[in-house]
């Protein structure tokens, strides 16, 4: 059965700052703490990460998972479908990216997970903690970061 979470924070800088740095795939081992390489497999036409492949450290082992990123007529959303994993049957999600005015953007995170094998349910929510926090926290912190650099 898939998990489903939503969560929200909000970030000193602008929708288009942290739709950058969300789409900068290129980048993510330098600030996600969990990703250790990433690999853009396809670009779309505008040279955006396409189908995108990433190996990550997952519940004390390492796991691969191919995304495929979609890029819709809204400049402030970006989502993604699993491809293939080796641990997930399922990884699907997005961000978007809110204007609040004032140089603030509130960032909507939604995750929807289902594991190959069955695991209990703290460790599944220990699980999903993470992905939370690399999701939401590690961004915050590159984004304001670059942004006041």
């Amino acid at each position: 059965m898939s998990e489903h979470t939503t969560q929200r924070t909000i970030i000193d800088a602008t929708p288009q700052q942290c739709f950058d740095v969300a789409s900068d795939f290129d980048r993510y081992p330098e600030w996600a703490s969990d990703v250790k390489h990433v690999l853009i497999d396809r670009r779309d036409d505008q040279g955006r990460g396409g189908d995108v492949t990433f190996r990550a450290a997952a519940m004390g082992r390492s796991t691969t998972y191919t995304l495929r990123y979609y890029y819709g007529s809204n400049p402030l959303r970006i989502a993604w479908r699993l491809v293939e994993g080796d641990l997930t049957r399922r990884l699907d999600g997005e961000y978007e990216f809110l204007p609040l005015g004032d140089g603030q953007t509130e960032v909507v995170y939604h995750l929807e997970a289902d594991l190959v094998v069955p695991i209990p349910g703290f460790v599944k929510r220990r699980a999903e903690s993470r992905i939370i926090r690399t999701a939401l926290e590690d961004l915050r912190r590159r984004v304001e970061t670059s942004v006041s650099s």
